[in-house]
């Protein structure tokens, strides 16, 4: 009797055992949140100290700490380390504060992330800096990019919106504001039109022109017509966009320069050189131009190609020097994007700030993406497997880099969010003439 009994505890622990393993690979947040949160806790508060003294991230005490700590004890005097906020769980990790001894910078916790990572026994640490003397650490249980699962609060705001889940499990937010034109690389299946989708499904709720160039005859971008102010699907149409975007530009400037014929009595915050500065019933609605496969304007096979191709080049470069004041920018995607194209490519490339590199076919396509901005990120990106569509690396000029993954998004919801917007579409006159088909129910608002 007493041996059924140990048999049955036996498979009883058996069982146990396997549904924990079976949890942690196929429901990783349940298993965060109910067994690894608890122990991940509790081997931070109960190492902390060590810890921090094996990473080299603690300093010798205060002369008068010293003193009352051999005056009251009589022990030895140790080194102490950052002192630490409350731990605070998340659904996908944890967070804590630090603040810096005299002496310490945030470069020198961070170069320790992976030693916390094993003590600590999480998937990843990550350092932010959050004011000058104090960092938090970042602290992810698992593996947030297996599957994306984007935060149910997000904040958004004109122009700003959430597009992919960085691996700190923070959101990726692209600002327009804040970098006004981006690159994106990838090669064929990397996610790089999953990306796209998920930015124009995000922009179309809000009050944004549209403007597409798809010179795969649109195949990409026809499933939004109905919230496109214009669309061109080749590169003739393309010569004919470009040109009435620089003309839209250079009105939109002239409007700048008018407000600036500043009278005496204009208070100064109504002195604008953009159209942010512009009251709301005169700044014209911004406008977001995306270029999927830009490689396609570079190619050309006669000397009538070769002069329109240097016309349209010359226009994307204004746009991009220029557009920002002017409420125009550039999402430029592409499979390549380098100097082999030809004239112009690696000027138009340097105005684009943001860079977004998914999986390539070899290295020296991930150095045209990165290469330039964060050399270091080169590596991460090359290495990316083809079994994980959307993972990418984005940087910018500041040299900061990191890896994002973009959710699924199918392309029936993606078409369907910009048919139910369509009523959004800012009015551009001189846009109508490039404006795709739509149902005749639908009417454009004024911008």
């Amino acid at each position: 009797m007493a041996d059924l009994v140990t048999l049955a505890e036996l498979g009883g622990a058996l069982t146990a055992v396997g549904g924990v393993a079976y949890t942690r690979k196929a429901h990783p947040a349940v298993y965060w949140s109910m067994v690894g949160l608890p122990l991940s806790t509790a081997r931070l508060l109960v190492s902390y100290g060590s810890t921090m003294d094996a990473c080299g991230l603690t300093v010798p005490p205060s002369r008068l700490r010293a003193l009352a700590v051999r005056a009251t004890t009589r022990r030895d005097v140790r080194p102490v380390p950052p002192r630490r906020g409350l731990v605070r769980p998340t659904a996908t990790g944890l967070r804590v504060r630090l603040r810096l001894a005299p002496g310490q910078e945030p470069a020198d916790v961070a170069a320790s992330c992976e030693r916390l990572r094993h003590a600590w026994g999480v998937h990843a640490v990550h350092v932010r800096s959050i004011k000058p003397g104090v960092v938090e650490l970042l602290l992810v249980g698992f593996d947030v990019l297996r599957d994306v699962k984007m935060p149910r609060r997000v904040e958004r705001d004109l122009l700003a919106v959430p597009v992919a889940l960085r691996e700190d499990a923070t959101p990726f937010v692209r600002d327009y504001r804040a970098i006004p034109h981006q690159l994106v690389l990838g090669a064929t299946l990397s996610g790089k039109s999953m990306f796209l989708r998920n930015l124009l499904a995000a922009l179309a709720a809000q009050p944004v022109a549209l403007v597409g160039i798809d010179c795969k005859r649109g195949v990409e971008l026809a499933p939004f017509t109905p919230r496109l102010s214009a669309l061109a699907t080749d590169p003739d149409e393309a010569a004919e966009l470009l040109p009435v975007l620089v003309q839209e530009m250079e009105d939109r400037y002239d409007l700048i320069r008018a407000r600036q014929s500043i009278a005496p009595g204009v208070p100064d915050e109504e002195i604008t050189s953009d159209i942010w500065g512009l009251p709301d019933d005169e700044r014209p609605a911004p406008i977001v131009l995306f270029v999927d496969e830009v490689a396609e304007l570079f190619l050309v096979a006669t000397r009538k190609d070769e002069e329109r191709r240097d016309e349209m080049v010359t226009q994307l470069i204004r746009l991009a020097q220029l557009g920002r004041a002017a409420g125009i920018y550039l999402e430029v995607c592409g499979q390549r994007f380098g100097a082999e194209l030809g004239k112009g490519a690696t000027m138009l490339r340097a105005q684009l700030t943001g860079r977004v590199c998914h999986r390539v076919n070899d290295e020296a396509s991930a150095k045209m993406a990165l290469g330039d901005i964060a050399p270091e990120a080169v590596y991460v990106a090359s290495a990316i497997a083809p079994e994980v569509p959307g993972l990418a690396v984005v940087g910018d000029s500041s040299g900061g880099w990191s890896r994002i993954r973009t959710p699924y998004l199918s392309l029936s919801d993606a078409a369907a969010t910009c048919r139910d917007s369509a009523h959004l579409s800012p009015h551009i006159p001189a846009l109508e003439s490039f404006r795709p088909h739509a149902s005749a129910d639908l009417s454009p608002v004024a911008g």
